[in-house]
């Protein structure tokens, strides 16, 4: 799982039009960190079909006011450039991947 630096990077990534996942956290966030393991694993799991990156509000504050992130974890999927669908709080596995399975579909 890559980690977006900038608003640069993220731009490239967006304008190569693959599914992506951004996940955008704190390192002082407990519910963040509790996702992080599910987020890396399905990470893996998704390589190749769906661009999953994690994003630091703190270092990247212009991206999360480009997609109105006020609660985090905060999980963005985008398909075909645009935003599909948020999630805000902690969730599991089994929803991450039925989302995930959207994406790709």
């Amino acid at each position: 799982m890559n980690k977006i630096q900038n608003i640069d990077q993220y731009n490239e990534l967006i304008s190569q039009g693959q599914p992506l996942l951004l996940d955008f956290y704190a390192d002082w966030c407990g519910p963040c960190q509790a996702l992080l393991p599910t987020v890396e694993k399905l990470s893996d799991e998704y390589q190749g079909k769906v661009g999953i990156h994690k994003v630091n509000i703190e270092e990247v504050p212009e991206l999360a006011t480009l997609h109105k992130v006020r609660s985090i974890p905060n999980l963005v999927f985008i398909k075909d450039q645009e935003v599909v669908n948020t999630h805000v709080g902690l969730t599991g596995e089994k929803e991450l991947r039925n989302q995930l399975d959207v994406l790709v579909s």
